[in-house]
């Protein structure tokens, strides 16, 4: 695993007693820096309103036909099986006549269920300039799912926060603006302190493995709970014990998955600023780097890109499209490119693997 600097402590070398020690073991969301004031959902959800979805009004969803695809329940069409079709819509009537697989094709409808699978582990808290990847990833799931409730679709939450007593929480669907003000108030409750460990129940783990990240827990949690075809968006940094790939593939294969990656442009190259205390927001470790060491930067970027290798062939594999969204990146730019990468898999072939997003936005 590539090393990752905590939230505020890759900009400056921690000084004592300047109030940047690195967060103890066990704590929840970083408090509101000084002078910035934490905002109320409420307020945040006005200001992209007013900011973001005014521009955006009439791109995800028109009138008369999404650019969401819903369940169905009409029957439109029957074609050829093709690699990647839900078996469930196979018509073995047509089939045991044509000696060929069919499948069925329903009208679309304008109401979906969107799921939004919310990675909030520690290492999301990191962010080298204003915005933390905690803080990009609300602006984005609140402007997305305010423009999916405003035509009467429903949104829920799947919220993950390892090494707590309650580590899964549930947001059930609901419809209007109010769900997404709650969606916001979920998003930023404060984490549950980790249950202690007992003799009856000692965790066999370690402190550290108890708060890594574990995305794999958090799609097969997800699989039980989806029932529906749904919309789903999995916002993550992806910084997680292996064993995510799998499960990601099985809700692919069964529901239309986004995945949102979030990242910052310090995980992916030093700069020389000298001596910095760099520290695992999850495990807690320490370590002290010299940044002016040139091979020191060459070999952890060659790391880094080893990991983007990695990733994306995972989520290649897995059959899901990815947005990549860094932590400067504009939430309009980002919304576009979401418009534009689910136009461009509506007119891709069915069964049809897309590979993972470029982070530039797409052209017009």
């Amino acid at each position: 695993m590539r090393p990752k600097p905590d939230a505020g402590a890759a900009r400056r070398p921690p000084e004592a007693g300047d109030g940047h020690d690195p967060p103890k073991a066990g704590e929840g969301h970083d408090p509101p820096k000084a002078g910035k004031a934490q905002r109320t959902p409420e307020a945040v959800l006005q200001q992209l309103e007013w900011t973001v979805l005014r521009r955006l009004d009439g791109l995800l969803q028109g009138d008369h036909r999404t650019l969401w695809r819903g369940a169905g329940l009409d029957l439109a069409d029957l074609r050829e099986y093709q690699h990647g079709d839900d078996v469930r819509h196979i018509d073995w009537n047509i089939t045991a006549r044509l000696q060929v697989p069919h499948v069925r094709q329903y009208t679309e409808d304008r109401e979906l269920t969107a799921w939004f699978l919310m990675d909030l582990s520690g290492s999301l808290d990191f962010g080298s300039d204003e915005r933390s990847k905690r803080d990009q990833a609300e602006g984005f799931v609140a402007a997305l799912a305010r423009m999916l409730t405003q035509r009467g679709n429903r949104v829920g939450a799947l919220l993950y926060r390892p090494g707590t007593s309650q580590p899964l929480s549930v947001l059930p669907p609901g419809a209007g603006r109010l769900q997404v003000l709650q969606l916001l108030s979920h998003l930023r409750a404060p984490a549950a302190l980790p249950a202690p460990a007992t003799a009856a129940q000692p965790d066999k783990r370690g402190p550290a493995a108890a708060r890594q990240t574990d995305l794999a827990a958090l799609l097969t949690r997800a699989e039980a709970l989806m029932r529906r075809r749904s919309l789903v968006f999995l916002l993550s940094d992806f910084i997680s014990a292996p064993g995510w790939s799998a499960p990601l593939g099985r809700l692919a294969r069964r529901h239309e998955v986004l995945a949102v990656r979030l990242f910052d442009p310090l995980e992916l190259a030093l700069p020389d600023i000298g001596l910095l205390t760099v520290v695992d927001a999850e495990t807690g470790e320490q370590l002290e780097i010299d940044t002016q060491n040139a091979g020191f930067r060459q070999r952890f970027e060659a790391l880094a890109a080893q990991h983007e290798t990695q990733l994306r062939a995972q989520l290649t594999q897995a059959g899901v499209d990815t947005l990549e969204l860094a932590t400067g990146d504009d939430l309009l730019d980002a919304l576009l490119r979401c418009v534009a990468l689910r136009r461009q898999r509506a007119r891709a072939a069915p069964g049809h693997r897309l590979p993972a997003a470029l982070r530039q936005p797409a052209a017009a």
